[in-house]
């Protein structure tokens, strides 16, 4: 099993060596799995768990005071699953599987979506403040009444990105699998790049590609499509990974990173922000930080 995994471009991290160990962890759970798609879920799910990333426990809390999940996934053998705008769900990448193996869909939303996670037994109503997103919060001015009013309060404080994602090749089946909390003081019930095909994840026959950035920049361009079109062209992941980033930030000016693995295993990851820091199950080494 050959398994990349990033845990979000943005910023310096405060401690990139705790963060590091986390993403090292996950991999290690993940390399376990049977099939790809089971690794790159596992190992995003040690990262939703971990308070250290914008997803899951220790996401990112939209302009109401509400933290809210999204993630999407896709194989190679073109099954795809999303679900966004979860309250209280920690395990977004598994919900997402659900709607991928359980309903004729490919993205639910909202409380239908935390209903569903819950009949399949799935945890809701999780608690996922952290001390650090509360007090960053606390220190917060509370938005204005009125939508013209908020939406200003939105305009002057809606920022950051991080996500964590997954790919994966057992040489046979690819799988990529992404996960956020969203964007600092995104207008209530924003949902950004990553439940949406082909701009957070993607995935073919050929290659598997997860996105982290600027939500809304990365949507309108297709990131995550257009690294896995480009190696599906002849480029090798780490060339793909690279002229996608470069092209993302000529055509838009915002900061991204992408990961990629193809059926070889051969993976590549580019990054235009300060950091993205990644780790692999297939040689143990460490990504800029």
């Amino acid at each position: 099993m050959k398994l990349l995994a990033h845990g979000g471009a943005g910023s310096q991290p405060d401690e990139p060596a705790p963060r590091q160990a986390v993403l090292d962890r996950a991999v290690s759970a993940g390399a376990a799995a049977s099939d790809p798609l089971s690794a790159a879920i596992q190992t995003v799910e040690v990262l939703e768990a971990s308070a250290r990333f914008n997803a899951g426990t220790g996401s990112a809390v939209q302009s109401d005071g509400v933290i809210r999940t999204d993630a999407g996934l896709m194989g190679s053998d073109g099954q795809t699953g999303a679900a966004c705008a979860m309250p209280g769900v920690e395990r977004a990448a598994a919900v997402a599987r659900v709607v991928a193996e359980e309903t004729p869909h490919v993205l639910l939303s909202g409380q239908h979506a935390v209903e569903l996670a819950s009949a399949f037994d799935i945890p809701t109503d999780v608690d996922l403040w952290t001390e650090q997103t509360r007090k960053r919060w606390n220190e917060i001015t509370p938005a204005d009444e009125g939508v013209r009013s908020h939406l200003q309060w939105v305009q002057e404080r809606f920022g950051g990105h991080d996500t964590v994602g997954a790919v994966a090749t057992d040489g046979d089946e690819l799988a990529a699998v992404t996960s956020t909390g969203g964007r600092w003081c995104a207008l209530a019930g924003r949902v950004g790049d990553v439940p949406q095909i082909g701009a957070g994840f993607y995935a073919t026959e050929t290659a598997a590609a997860s996105a982290t950035g600027a939500g809304e920049a990365i949507a309108r361009y297709g990131l995550a499509r257009t690294v896995v079109e480009a190696i599906e062209s002849g480029d090798d992941p780490a060339t793909a990974t690279d002229r996608a980033i470069r092209g993302f930030g000529t055509d838009t000016g915002a900061e991204a990173g992408v990961i990629a693995v193809d059926s070889a295993g051969r993976t590549g990851s580019a990054y235009n922000s300060k950091a993205m820091q990644t780790a692999s199950s297939y040689t143990g080494r460490r990504k800029s930080c």
